[in-house]
């Protein structure tokens, strides 16, 4: 009977030594998935944190909004920044996901976006120096993005997509479109994919806004009628202050039920004709 007592006890130690080992790697991993997410979320701050580039006749303004399932992180981002022949570059982007992995790429795109940028200014040979670059890296997530350059002397904007959602491109005399340029495969896909440029002459006042899926799109409401709503938003507002249209269009994802992170990018051109927006979307 003392035996029977004793294997008893010696297989409970046992058993309470390896629960204990496991709570032990299980608290090891919860930690390092805590610090992966804090650095993740720190390096997206960071990065949406950037002061984007403006003369007086172009202002830019970006607005982000994060998934509203999972992390508070993902993939979208917006960036400006001048390009040494004195022109001014703006890209955005969407990494597929909206995890750590996603915010993690986002990092990388970014900064081979600004590296390759410092060599060439054209947006077509960005992206397609980027998308070799990011097929070389062998990375399982693809990138959807837009690039523009825009300069301040000929006032010509300049832009290329690699499977991004299409811009909205509205002006106070009345002309309003959704920028249904060629494009071509999202980064990171397929080496030597080339993208096609469009160029326009920027005249009079108006709106150039660039947005990433999670605007326009959600589970029960199609693109179509996403790219509509910014549409005629833009088409209304667009000689208003950029940072107030950047966050009325942020406000159509309330209306799609996005469970993606968003981000939109406006750059605003011309002389200011508005005070303000009011709640011009989503009461």
């Amino acid at each position: 009977m003392a035996r029977r007592r004793s294997d008893s006890a010696g297989a409970t130690r046992e058993l309470l030594d390896q629960l204990g080992d496991l709570t032990g790697r299980i608290l090891d991993q919860i930690k390092l998935h805590q610090a992966r997410v804090e650095l993740a979320a720190a390096l997206q701050r960071q990065v949406l944190a950037a002061e984007l580039p403006g003369v007086p006749w172009l202002r830019a303004a970006g607005r982000y909004a994060p998934a509203r399932v999972g992390l508070d992180i993902g993939g979208d981002w917006y960036d400006g920044f001048r390009l040494p022949d004195g022109s001014m570059g703006f890209a955005i982007g969407d990494v597929q996901g909206h995890d750590v992995e996603a915010a993690a790429h986002m990092g990388q795109v970014r900064t081979c976006l600004r590296a390759v940028a410092t060599a060439t200014s054209d947006p077509a040979e960005i992206l397609r120096r980027t998308n070799d670059l990011l097929v070389e890296m062998a990375c399982e997530l693809f990138v959807t993005c837009s690039f523009l350059r825009f300069d301040p002397v000929t006032k010509e904007l300049c832009d290329a997509r690699a499977g991004h959602v299409p811009a909205v491109w509205a002006t106070t005399g009345g002309h309003c479109e959704i920028v249904l340029d060629e494009g071509g495969l999202p980064l990171g896909i397929h080496a030597g994919e080339r993208y096609p440029s469009a160029h326009r002459s920027l005249t009079g006042t108006g709106a150039f806004v660039l947005l990433t899926d999670g605007v326009v799109e959600g589970p029960a409401y199609p693109i179509d009628d996403g790219l509509k709503t910014v549409a005629d938003l833009v088409g209304t507002c667009c000689g208003y202050d950029p940072e107030q249209l950047a966050a009325a269009v942020i406000k159509v994802a309330d209306l799609t039920g996005h469970s993606d992170d968003a981000a939109v990018l406006v750059l605003r051109y011309g002389e200011s004709t508005g005070d303000g927006l009011g709640d011009s979307v989503g009461g």
